[in-house]
């Protein structure tokens, strides 16, 4: 036998996605290439791990063995290096952080040079929905979450990165409004709403409510970016949170409009379960983060005071 890791790693992915495609996608390697490696791997055995039928791939009774011996191999080599590292005094282990979609403009910043410090670290960040980060809480799935409105339900311990503002944007300035948008001015605009559930949507719909404010709704789009991107292309107008929005405000593709009310401010936190366990990564992480956060904001989010 002469298999090599990254046959094992390649072949354990396809038999979790089923999928010569999507095993590529999500290693980042092109299609060719995984199918290469699987076909080198198939090589050294008599018995297939793989069958096609129709156009849909299945693994075997024999491949799912030999995917179950993969995980193990590949645990076993993540471990070893884990011992190396602990045995030169290096900090190792896990830190896995879940995230709401506009966090990823915020999270990257608070964790750069926490990770630079601890080359042993394996970072997991999961991107998802508000209804996501709350799943992975109460499941104990993460360390870590980044929300900007804390969950009712859960018993959480937090601590705040910084403001969370949002204004109303639109690729240009309304024809029909004049210098600033007024609570009549609401109904003549096409508004983009993000989807029920996300905490953009529910600051935008506090604030239309306790206003009393009546809008154009044209649509509802499922991410910030998305939201983005349709305003951008002068569907309609949104209350953002400009976090996101830096580039398109500097070039001039997006405009904050001027509003009695706005900006919305909220914060982003970091919270976790009162009850959480921490693991000795995740809590040299938080001892970072209440070190250097003033220092990250200060360095990385300076242009943010301005608005």
């Amino acid at each position: 036998m002469n298999y090599t890791l990254q046959q094992l790693r390649i072949f354990k992915k396809i038999s979790e996605t089923k999928s010569i495609t999507k095993a590529s996608e999500e290693l980042h390697l092109t299609q060719p290439a995984v199918s290469i490696q699987l076909k080198k791997l198939q090589d050294q055995f008599d018995i297939p791990l793989t069958e096609v039928i129709g156009r849909q791939l299945y693994i075997t009774e024999f491949g799912y063995e030999i995917a179950e011996a993969s995980e193990r191999i590949l645990n076993e080599v993540h471990a070893i290096r884990y011992r190396s590292k602990a045995y030169k005094g290096q900090l190792v282990g896990k830190l896995s952080i879940s995230i709401v979609s506009t966090a990823k403009y915020v999270m990257p910043y608070f964790l750069s040079g926490f990770i630079r410090q601890h080359e042993g670290v394996d970072l997991h960040i999961d991107v998802t929905n508000k209804a996501g980060v709350i799943k992975s809480l109460e499941d104990n799935a993460v360390d870590f979450a980044l929300v900007s409105v804390l969950p009712e339900q859960l018993n959480v311990k937090k601590v705040t990165l910084m403001q969370n503002k949002l204004y109303l944007v639109g690729s240009q300035f309304p024809a029909q409004v004049k210098e600033k948008i007024r609570k009549s001015d609401f109904e003549k605009l096409p508004f983009i709403f993000r989807e029920q559930g996300s905490a953009t949507r529910k600051a935008m719909v506090d604030f239309l409510s306790a206003n009393s404010i009546r809008t154009g709704k044209i649509m509802e789009l499922t991410s910030n970016e998305a939201v983005k991107q349709a305003v951008i292309a002068g569907l309609g107008y949104s209350i953002m949170p400009i976090i996101g929005l830096k580039n398109e405000l500097n070039n001039g593709s997006l405009q904050i409009l001027p509003t009695k009310g706005l900006p919305i401010s909220t914060s982003w936190n970091l919270i976790w379960l009162h009850s959480k366990k921490f693991s000795p990564t995740a809590q040299a992480y938080l001892e970072y983060i209440r070190a250097e956060k003033d220092e990250v904001i200060k360095e990385k989010f300076s242009w943010y005071e301005n608005y």
